[in-house]
């Protein structure tokens, strides 16, 4: 058994090859139950359970602790490990940095549905919220598309600044604002990763021609978008059925009468299967939405790409 760590999980996981890996990895076979959510203090902390296996190759079990309280603490209020084992021997082939994997794979999920849904032409880039995932999404969005402009929008612009900082050093230029409207008036691709529990991207603020990603409000009472916005845009999810059960911006528009589940027009394996009868945009003036709650599948994906390059053991290639 090998133990990775954060930063062999960020050393060998670049990008473009995970944004690859994931395309190629959702094309096959995977099976997983609903996540298990489990609240052992009876309070706003909870720990959630994600497996997911391909039968005689691996299974893939992320532990996820989330405790908001850590934020006033000084630590990290969302923290988890992932654990793979190997399917034909029962063995623990590797324990995984589950947060650092989380963060790279949720990026990288972002990205492949820009590219399978944004304007190829896409120039300007929006990163909604300042969180871990801020320079991840930036990260992964500038490796599918040649992005001349890039905005860090927070409410805090101290906040927003500390992100582009942290890009700069990565050789990404961008710059902060804290005035939404006008950073949404001419984006190309919108990317929020927000933990907002009230709608906060008004629906007449997005302009024809957008690709807006909701990478960040992943339970039914979250929401970063209006539900208004949603009958007006083409729609997507990551997975249909997690995000029927815990998209909170669909399954408002959904009580409101706004939308039917019809709506969600394909979810991203089908954008990958058959991009011909799954199509995403009609138009460079259509606007596409990209709704993300997370599933067990890609992280499994994520991981078999991370212990591949390990060569950890050949029966994963099998």
């Amino acid at each position: 058994m090998q133990f990775i760590s954060r930063d062999e999980v960020a050393r060998l996981m670049p990008y473009g090859p995970l944004i690859q890996a994931l395309a190629t990895g959702l094309l096959e076979p995977i099976e997983s139950p609903p996540r298990s959510f489990f609240n052992p203090n009876h309070d706003a902390s909870s720990v959630l359970i994600m497996p997911a296996w391909r039968p005689k190759r691996m299974m893939g079990t992320k532990i996820v602790s989330i405790w908001p309280e850590n934020n006033a603490l000084g630590k990290p209020a969302v923290s988890a490990i992932y654990v793979v084992t190997s399917c034909q021997d029962g063995t623990t082939l590797a324990v995984i940095d589950g947060t650092e994997l989380t963060l790279r794979r949720t990026a990288a999920t972002a990205a492949l549905g820009a590219r399978l849904l944004a304007r190829p032409d896409s120039k300007k880039l929006v990163v909604l919220g300042t969180g871990a995932l801020s320079v991840p999404m930036a990260l992964a969005h500038h490796s599918v598309f040649d992005l001349s402009e890039t905005i860090i929008w927070g409410r805090h612009l101290d906040k927003a600044q500390a992100t582009v900082d942290q890009l700069a050093k990565l050789g990404i230029a961008a710059r902060a604002s804290t005035d939404l409207q006008s950073a949404l008036s001419s984006a190309d691709i919108v990317v929020a990763v927000t933990t907002a529990t009230a709608p906060f991207i008004r629906s007449d603020w997005v302009k024809p021609g957008t690709h807006l990603g909701l990478m960040g409000a992943f339970t039914a009472s979250m929401a970063e978008a209006e539900p208004q916005l949603l009958p007006k845009v083409r729609l997507f999810a990551d997975s249909r059925e997690a995000v029927l059960q815990k998209g909170g911006e669909v399954l408002q528009a959904l009580r409101a009468g706004l939308i039917a589940e019809t709506d969600v027009r394909g979810e991203l394996a089908e954008l990958l299967v058959s991009p011909t009868q799954t199509v995403g945009r009609n138009s460079a003036q259509d606007v596409t939405v990209f709704k993300s709650v997370g599933f067990a599948a890609l992280d499994l994906i994520a991981a078999e790409h991370l212990l591949q390059g390990l060569a950890i053991s050949p029966r994963l290639a099998a």
